[in-house]
């Protein structure tokens, strides 16, 4: 049996066109490169899964490869690059400072720092979770950040910037990594899969992604989980059952029963779904986000803010055309209520209960004030 390597290793990018949603920060070291105005010292910083140590590794790569291509991208030929590729390079240095956070571990860092590299140009170092370095390993760090020898470039890393020294900060060039879009996550989640030969559902990517919030190392951690649970088919209903996430079409029926000021139908709804292990404060949250995304949907300009698939994006155009905003306005204050009472409610199957009731006369309240 062959090993398995989950996705989030094996198709972990090693160029800068294959790193998924950071076009600008990839644009720009890539332009310091060609025009070879590199800094001695950067800090990227950012959510956990965007990239950060991946686009540190590619640009070491790359400023040490000894034929880039025309797209200023490694070569994946040359001796510098093999060794990287194979784990064995000695100009790309890897420091966990969670581990590595004393002023002992920083003076060998920069005893180390001073010999040059056996191969190519550069020694690349690249401090991880730099913001667990203590005080006093960060003190005795920054002469050396300010003034490396010509053959050394420091790469930082952190998911915590304000917790890095501002003499720190003012010693590197400061790269900001954003949130991976649901879009940007679902297009590579499908690349994927069809790699892999997996058929999957748009619908179940779009959830997947939804799901890992902003995060594309969980995006594909979560689809290794979903393959074992569904095989080679992903279905939007598995993957659903899976994360034991509420399926949409509860909401949109819900929001029905509203209009039709329908309580029964309402309230067994909401017994259907505490019956499948949901609690009530779960179901408030993702009620207000229906009412939000049904709010958005209703203009041309705004329905862009949608990050669902194309089928659900239409159910929310379709519904959106039978709800007034004050209704939506009305029903976000209703369930928004509800939401904060939740916690510090006795009886609370009851408080989501009252506001279900609420909503679904909502409409009747309207017509006795006029």
């Amino acid at each position: 049996m062959d090993n398995f390597i989950v996705s989030a290793r094996k198709y972990r990018p090693s160029t800068f066109a294959s790193v998924v949603g950071q076009k600008s920060i990839t644009t720009t070291l890539k332009n310091a490169i060609e025009n070879n105005h590199m800094a001695h010292s950067y800090l990227f910083c950012g959510p956990r899964g965007v990239g950060k140590t991946t686009c540190a590794r590619i640009f070491a790569k790359t400023i040490n490869c000894q034929n880039l291509s025309s797209e200023t991208e490694p070569c994946n030929k040359c001796e510098s690059c093999v060794s990287f590729n194979n784990d064995r390079s000695y100009n790309i240095h890897e420091l966990d400072a969670a581990s590595n956070n004393t002023v002992d571990d920083i003076r060998h860092l920069i005893d180390q720092v001073r010999i040059p590299p056996q191969l190519g140009k550069y020694s690349v170092y690249i401090i991880d979770e730099v913001h667990m370095l203590s005080t006093s390993a960060f003190n005795a760090f920054l002469k050396t950040l300010e003034e490396p020898p010509e053959h050394a470039i420091f790469i930082l890393a952190t998911t915590e910037k304000h917790k890095i020294l501002p003499t720190i900060l003012s010693r590197c060039q400061i790269f900001n990594f954003s949130r991976i879009t649901v879009e940007d996550a679902s297009n590579h989640l499908l690349y994927v899969a069809k790699n892999e030969k997996i058929n999957v559902e748009p619908e179940a990517l779009n959830v997947i992604a939804q799901k890992a919030d902003g995060a594309m190392r969980d995006a594909l951690s979560i689809f290794d989980q979903i393959v074992s649970f569904s095989g080679n088919e992903i279905t939007y209903d598995k993957t659903i059952a899976n994360l034991n996430v509420l399926d949409y079409d509860y909401f949109f029926k819900l929001t029905d029963s509203f209009l039709a000021e329908d309580i029964a139908i309402a309230l067994t709804l909401f017994d259907e779904i505490l019956d499948k292990g949901f609690d009530g404060l779960h179901f408030l949250s993702g009620l207000n986000m229906h009412f939000r995304d049904v709010l958005v949907a209703k203009d041309e300009k705004t329905v862009q803010l949608l990050e669902v698939g194309a089928n659900i994006k239409q159910q929310y155009i379709e519904q959106a055309k039978k709800c007034t905003p004050w209704f939506l306005f009305q029903a976000l204050k209703t369930a928004s209520e509800a939401e904060l009472n939740y916690k510090g409610s006795q009886n609370k199957r009851l408080t989501v209960e009252l506001a279900l009731i609420h909503l679904c006369n909502l409409l009747a309240l309207k017509k006795k004030v006029n």
